[in-house]
């Protein structure tokens, strides 16, 4: 996921207008959550997605991918400022601070992020295309190894790969599932993208790639009647898989909004520390 932070930018989508942005707000349905969109509710005015220039999202990072998933998907993408009421919220500002919700807006800090174009081929024939902010990965089924060929801008280099599954993570996600799988973390601004198997059998001491983003990458389902395997893009699932084709889709960026030194950047360069 090729990403940028531009100098000097803030969150109005129009600096030049007087008035301040509309915003929505989408919390998940956690206590905490809920409690914090009631309080905000009770001091800003909302309105409803599809008539904003702000998304205000509560909850953790699921949420945000949740949120930004939605807006791609109603062809509504405006930038979204989280506020962390989850776990971890590498995507999300802290809860807490002195300023107004409209003045952090004001004073947020922009990161264009890229998602990654799945293609998937199922056995009926159908081609399938869902979008991944962390990650899309292929994943096996059942008790039996997935039997996969990478290819790289169509060369094919790896004949065979028996493993539980293999992912391609953007930087944004080389934290999340890629990094539990030993993944490597990918500076923001990297433009790159890692490709990383999950318990790969044979060949057993390959532990992946680093690729430029702008390469396309295949994965064939080898044995699909004995060994099938799904594809997922984020949190969207689809099974009975023959054909993946994984690239950066650069017509479908997307804005992240961060207080000033609360980068995600600065986030996942701390994690490359963390024990």
């Amino acid at each position: 996921m090729q990403s940028h932070y531009p100098s000097g930018t803030n969150a109005h989508m129009h600096p030049a207008m007087s008035k301040p942005p509309a915003l929505a707000l989408l919390a998940s349905d956690t206590q905490r959550a809920q409690e914090a969109a009631e309080i905000l509710r009770s001091e800003t005015s909302f309105v409803p997605l599809e008539e904003a220039d702000v998304a205000v999202v509560l909850g953790g990072d699921g949420q945000m991918l949740h949120a930004l998933h939605e807006m791609l998907d109603a062809g509504h993408v405006i930038p979204a400022y989280g506020i962390n009421y989850g776990t971890v919220g590498f995507m999300m500002n802290k809860p807490k601070s002195t300023r107004t919700l409209e003045e952090r807006i004001a004073r947020a800090k922009r990161l264009t992020i890229t998602p990654l174009a799945m293609t998937a081929t199922l056995g009926s024939g159908q081609q399938v295309t869902r979008l991944a902010i962390n990650e899309v990965s292929l994943l096996r089924e059942t008790r039996q190894t997935a039997r996969l060929e990478v290819a790289v801008n169509g060369k094919v280099r790896m004949a065979e790969l028996f493993c539980d599954g293999v992912l391609v993570a953007t930087p944004a996600g080389s934290t999340a599932y890629n990094l539990s799988a030993n993944g490597p973390i990918l500076p923001l601004t990297s433009a790159l993208v890692a490709l990383t198997p999950i318990s790969p059998f044979r060949p057993r001491r390959w532990r992946g790639a680093i690729l430029p983003d702008h390469y396309e990458m295949t994965f064939r389902v080898l044995d699909p009647d004995k060994r099938p395997v799904a594809a997922v893009a984020d949190q969207k699932e689809l099974r009975d898989i023959l054909k993946v084709d994984v690239r950066v889709a650069r017509d479908r960026q997307l804005t992240l909004l961060f207080d000033p030194g609360k980068t995600l950047e600065e986030r996942i360069f701390a994690e490359q520390f963390q024990v």
